[in-house]
């Protein structure tokens, strides 16, 4: 941030410069609004998070264990409650990001309502939702800093010079609360022109990294579910490059490209792939297919066959008119995917799996890193997995390797809260606890994110309000479930209307009107009960 006495001295020049007509300009004043508008464009942002990311990068390299965490947030004011909540009691936005969830901005942000992960959404309002972010974090920062040009006046008024020095000071080391955002642009809305002009708005609104997916785009399907299909690696490499022409052309020369794979859990392809000679990427993309031979004589009406080593292969055909891969085969096929996406353009990877398993992932790293060494992983610490299943599954199974005594417990059924206070649940919930950095150390994952999270802390708090202030507690609930633990753990929002910018509104007002203002923060604002 420019020096805040610099501006002051510069504004006292210029309102000089411009004689009396500047009189009312108090050069004060602008410093502090420039203070509290910091970025200035989209672009600015993109570049100061691109900045950020590469520089996190540069250091998981060096060490594993400074990995870095995103939650997904479908809101500009969910965002910004993240970021106040992490400086607050984390003290800094340090390796802390967004994600931009693809199936949150279907299920919550469509003009037609709730819709499936499936891209069926206007892709409009990914850019829009992180413009929308930004907003509310670039406001973040203009609140907290009027607090402190409050604080700065109400020190200089009662000639506390050390006071003066010490919030002077948190006014010039100020944290942003601006951080990366890693946003979904799904499987590119559309042919590699689509993503380009995606990317482009997605990147002036202030995106420094885009993650892309191998599906086909208008087949998409959320990486959780069924029905998932796969494009050859060469459709790919065209969409990834249509990214960053659009960070080079707006300027962003370091912005990142996460290239996702679904491959582990889709079976079909719509296509085949072009291939020229044996062994190239087309044909080994085509090796996975699910074939039959057949001779000359047994081609049906219709049929598309493939020649490999002097014989006829006929791939095995849905009635979608889809093709499917051989079971089995789909670890391979990450491999080769994410290994494909580094030499071409891609910076990050993300492999969709089906469960969280820290030794199932680094099989797939091992062999990734074998070719890039330094290939890292952006992993999805999905919602759609039931963690706490999972966990307890594979803490039973480690007892048993272990040669432990399993019969106090049934496999099938470890989601029973009979075996809350048990050893295995306290064995799974130990590695759930360290699966972020177990994953970081293991299995190459520099970012770990989780896609959905404030999609059902909205759900279950609500469920929490609804269920006491319809019922028996009425008010209380509210009272004792919300704003007594706003007052009493010191979330912002308890003074709502400071958190809407009323207060910010106020001195901007005295800024333009002096004594003649009319504030809204006087004596009878029943805000001042909060204190």
């Amino acid at each position: 941030m420019t020096s805040y006495h610099d501006d002051i001295d510069a504004i006292r020049a210029l309102k000089e410069h411009n004689g009396a007509s500047w009189d009312a300009i108090n050069p004060e004043s602008v410093a502090r609004m420039r203070a509290q508008n910091r970025f200035r464009t989209g672009l600015e942002i993109a570049q100061y998070t691109a900045d950020i990311m590469r520089r996190d990068m540069a250091e998981y390299d060096a060490d594993s264990s400074v990995y870095t965490q995103s939650l997904g947030v479908w809101h500009g004011f969910i965002g910004q409650q993240k970021l106040i909540s992490i400086k607050k009691h984390l003290k800094s936005t340090n390796k802390r990001y967004l994600y931009l969830s693809g199936w949150m901005v279907a299920a919550l942000r469509s003009e037609f309502g709730p819709l499936p992960d499936q891209s069926m959404h206007e892709k409009t309002a990914v850019p829009a939702l992180i413009e929308e972010l930004y907003t509310f974090l670039r406001q973040a920062d203009a609140r907290e800093l009027d607090l402190l040009f409050t604080q700065l006046d109400d020190a200089r008024a009662a000639g506390d010079e050390t006071a003066v020095d010490f919030i002077q000071s948190q006014i010039d080391n100020h944290e942003t609360h601006v951080v990366p955002i890693i946003a979904d642009i799904d499987a590119g809305f559309g042919n590699p022109e689509a993503t380009y002009l995606l990317a482009k708005k997605m990147i002036e609104a202030g995106a420094c990294a885009i993650q892309i997916e191998n599906q086909v785009s208008d087949e998409k399907q959320c990486g959780h579910q069924d029905g998932k299909v796969t494009v050859p690696h060469e459709d790919f490499i065209a969409k990834i490059n249509a990214v960053r022409y659009a960070f080079l052309e707006l300027g962003i020369d370091n912005g990142v490209i996460v290239a996702r794979t679904d491959s582990l859990g889709a079976g079909l392809t719509q296509k085949l792939a072009v291939t020229h000679e044996p062994g190239d990427l087309g044909d080994r993309y085509n090796a996975f297919l699910d074939v039959e031979e057949i001779s000359q004589d047994e081609l049906g009406n219709g049929d598309v066959v493939i020649k490999r080593d002097g014989r006829l292969l006929r791939p095995k055909r849905l009635a979608s008119n889809l093709y499917q891969f051989r079971p089995g085969t789909g670890e391979e096929r990450c491999v080769l995917d994410c290994i494909t996406s580094l030499r071409n353009g891609a910076d990050l990877l993300w492999i969709e799996t089906e469960k969280p398993h820290v030794e199932q992932i680094a099989g797939m790293v091992d062999a990734i890193r074998a070719e890039i060494p330094n290939a890292k992983l952006v992993y999805n610490n999905s919602p759609s997995f039931n963690w706490t299943l999972n966990f307890r599954q594979q803490a039973y199974d480690l007892l048993v390797e272990q040669g432990a005594d399993v019969s106090a417990y049934d496999r099938a059924d470890l989601m029973s809260v009979a075996y809350d206070g048990t050893e295995l649940a306290q064995l799974a919930d130990e590695k759930i606890r360290t699966f972020q950095r177990d994953g970081s150390a293991r299995a190459g994952i520099f970012h770990h994110l989780i896609t959905l999270p404030t999609y059902h802390t909205a759900a279950l708090s609500t469920d929490d309000l609804a269920k006491g202030y319809f019922g028996d507690e009425g008010m209380l609930a509210y009272v004792k479930g919300v704003q007594r633990r706003e007052i009493r753990e010191g979330i912002a929002t308890v003074k709502h209307q400071n958190m809407a910018g009323s207060d910010i509104g106020d001195n901007h007002k005295e800024y333009f009107a002096g004594d003649a203002a009319l504030k809204a923060g006087g004596q009878h604002n029943t805000m001042n009960q909060f204190g």
